[in-house]
């Protein structure tokens, strides 16, 4: 053999490994692309839908400004008192 022989014996082994890794490589991407999209397989389940939150009262929003200390017992019974429809008491 020549140095032509010998240059392309080692360019065609290249091409042919080469050639059969890819094949290996997308055989594997198929199966395993085929695999997670089973037309049997049933649709994932949607997640459940949260019931609407209830609005709070407005004593509650009171109560809780209280609880923050956001304002004083003394305001929190006044206004509590103009939310019933109380009459204010005086002094």
């Amino acid at each position: 053999m020549s140095g032509w022989g010998f240059g392309l014996m080692t360019v065609s082994m290249l091409l042919f490994w080469g050639l059969l890794v890819f094949g290996v490589v997308v055989l594997v991407r198929y199966v395993g692309h085929a695999s997670q999209h089973h037309p049997a397989a049933p649709p994932p389940a949607a997640p459940p839908v949260a019931p609407p939150a209830e609005r709070p009262t407005p004593e509650r929003l009171l109560a809780e400004r209280l609880a923050r200390g956001e304002i004083e017992p003394e305001e929190y019974r006044r206004r509590l008192d103009v939310l019933r429809g109380d009459p204010p008491a005086v002094g």
